[in-house]
């Protein structure tokens, strides 16, 4: 059984070591600025009391974008249960959005089977941000690392 409990305190450490795995540090860039997704409000999964997943997010004037995104091994529904926890928070009229980039092939699927949309590609953005952030592979998975992807999510209308 998978439950979802907000980012605390207590989870900081445990996050650090995490997103040093996943995204090569503490920092991640974005959309030509770096952010500190430990600063952000999130959401921890646990699995059998286990820590299983990550998801943070910054509310902005268009309704939530999720900064990080992990599980950890994927493929057990954790990804699916922290997107349906930031997903409740995006308000009507609003978007849920991210960045992720063009080698991330799994994570492109695992975002568009949610329902996300492909709504902008930013070329050589990730090319620029390794300015910012050095430690940006040159590739991933033998695919040249450039470019970033933007998808987002509408909450259905409900009328009114």
């Amino acid at each position: 059984m998978i439950t979802i409990r907000p980012f605390a305190t207590e989870d900081h450490a445990w996050a650090t070591n995490a997103l040093t795995a996943h995204f090569g540090g503490p920092l991640v860039a974005r959309r030509g600025s770096l952010v500190e997704p430990l600063s952000l409000p999130g959401f921890v999964a646990l699995v059998s009391s286990a820590r299983a997943g990550l998801l943070t997010y910054a509310p902005d004037s268009t309704g939530v974008e999720v900064v990080t995104l992990f599980t950890d091994p994927p493929g057990r529904g954790v990804g699916q249960a922290l997107m349906g926890a930031v997903a409740a928070l995006v308000p009507a009229g609003g978007r849920l959005w991210l960045i992720t980039t063009n080698p991330n092939t799994d994570a492109l699927r695992f975002y568009q089977r949610w329902g996300m949309d492909l709504v902008g590609i930013h070329r050589d953005a990730v090319t620029w941000a390794r300015t910012l952030k050095p430690s940006i592979p040159l590739a991933v998975d033998g695919i040249p690392l450039r470019h970033e992807l933007e998808l987002e999510w509408r909450p259905p209308y409900r009328g009114g």
